[in-house]
């Protein structure tokens, strides 16, 4: 736990604390274990463990999964899905609606600001997932396009 040297009356002198146990210590010197008792309770000191949750990214794809289709896979099918956290304030399209990629689908507030949502994929929208009004997370999917 603790390491300490200590220099008496000219001999030093490496001590450790092994353990502590309510008022009971086991003391390490020079190599020599000695069982110890204190007068008082000592609290042992904990270090906080720091814990991260796995970031999860907002595209639709695994990272181990290839991002260009096999040529006789459907083009431009998946899910668009919030960057940020906000508030829905216009749809620019319906369901049924075809679109092309770069076309504006959703303008979306976050941080006092409108930020647009364009279309990273072409195709028919097939499902919108939110509403004007909706409050959505980072990451949530907004809608689905797909042949």
């Amino acid at each position: 736990m603790k390491k300490f040297k200590f220099t008496i009356s000219g001999n030093q002198y490496e001590a450790e604390i092994v353990s502590i146990d309510d008022t009971i210590a086991e003391v390490s010197v020079n190599g020599t274990l000695y069982t110890v008792e204190v007068d008082r309770s000592i609290p042992l000191t904990k270090t906080p463990t720091l814990v991260r949750t796995m970031a999860v990214p907002s595209t639709d794809a695994h990272p181990s999964l290839s991002k260009t289709h096999s040529p006789g896979a459907p083009k431009g099918t998946g899910t668009i899905k919030s960057p940020l956290p906000g508030v829905i304030l216009e749809l620019h399209v319906r369901e049924g609606d075809t679109v092309k990629i770069g076309q504006k689908l959703i303008t979306l507030e976050a941080m006092k600001m409108e930020n647009n949502i364009n279309a990273d994929k072409e195709g028919r929208v097939t499902s919108l997932k939110v509403g004007k009004g909706d409050s959505v997370m980072e990451g949530d999917v907004l809608l689905v396009i797909g042949e």
